[in-house]
């Protein structure tokens, strides 16, 4: 297949392209800079400004691109920020597409677990109903905009989890402090967390592609834990303590709606879809994604 990427150089886009090349495809990618190479097209999503040449003979393209959730405050200008970055791009590909004479198969087009809010202990399925909050507001709109894709296009839009990530992603600040032993459980931990490791969502994006499944598919791990769980298995994985605990009150002072949402909301995601149609976890459990985390797989 040949298959456009936006969002290549980030770190989910990353490991998807060179798992798509490892396996056989044409991995193309859009940059906003000058091309550097024939894999490459400039695009503007801000402005709405893309190199159709791009999508010429493209089968599927997938959307990973927006600004960082968690790299900086929420300010009034960086939530406006976080939305139009990703509704941006998100209509420069539909509107694109729509533009070509054969338009490829697929569009997945990246969402987040943060569509369903603070939903507590309750089981989350694909079918459950969107939650409140910023993240959820921006997860709704994204994804209708996405199917604003031409007719045809069979539309996909990966609800992902925390990425567990050996460096970078959503424990690239706590990492180093766990493996000093200075880091521990954030508020009381209780929350869930849905997490998933970088190779299974590499894994699970590179299967969507070619499955027959359309809509929204849960990316996470089959099995769930809290906070708490996550933190002291991580620990133990890297020999390590995590005793300090990070108040939730700490949080919310130093980090403001960022913390309330990103870090203390609760979220117990089941990938109904993805288990529902076969797919193969490299790192089902929590016990192996913290070996595999920790270099010790």
């Amino acid at each position: 297949m040949r298959i456009l990427v936006a969002g290549a150089s980030g770190l989910i886009g990353t490991a998807l392209s060179n798992a798509l090349r490892s396996e056989g495809h044409d991995v193309v990618a859009l940059v906003r800079r000058p091309p550097t190479s024939p894999a490459e097209f400039q695009w503007d999503p801000a402005a709405g400004r893309i190199d159709d040449t791009a999508l010429k003979g493209a089968d599927a393209v997938v959307n990973l691109s927006g600004a960082g959730i968690g790299d900086r405050p929420w300010t009034r200008a960086r939530i406006e920020e976080l939305r139009s970055s990703r509704l941006g791009a998100t209509q420069t590909l539909t509107t694109a597409m729509a533009r070509q004479d054969k338009p490829p198969a697929v569009f997945l087009s990246q969402s987040a677990s943060g569509y369903y809010g603070n939903a507590g202990s309750v089981v989350l399925r694909e079918t459950a109903p969107a939650g409140t909050g910023t993240l959820a507001r921006i997860c709704v709109d994204w994804e209708a905009a996405a199917h604003e894709a031409p007719p045809g296009i069979r539309v996909v839009t990966p609800r992902t989890g925390v990425v567990l990530s050996r460096s970078g992603g959503a424990l690239g600040r706590l990492m180093p402090l766990l493996r000093l032993g200075v880091g521990g459980p954030l508020g009381n931990g209780r929350q869930y967390w849905p997490w998933v490791t970088l190779p299974d969502v590499a894994g699970a994006l590179s299967f969507l592609l070619t499955s027959p499944v359309s809509g929204p598919v849960n990316v996470s791990a089959p099995e769930t834990a809290d906070v708490n769980s996550l933190i002291s298995q991580l620990a133990e994985a890297l020999h390590r303590p995590a005793v300090l605990r990070v108040p939730a009150p700490v949080l919310r002072l130093v980090m403001g709606q960022l913390a309330e949402e990103l870090l203390l909301a609760s979220q117990r995601l089941e990938p109904a879809v993805l288990a529902g149609n076969g797919f193969e976890w490299q790192h089902p459990s929590l016990a192996k994604a913290t070996a595999w985390v920790a270099g010790r797989d």
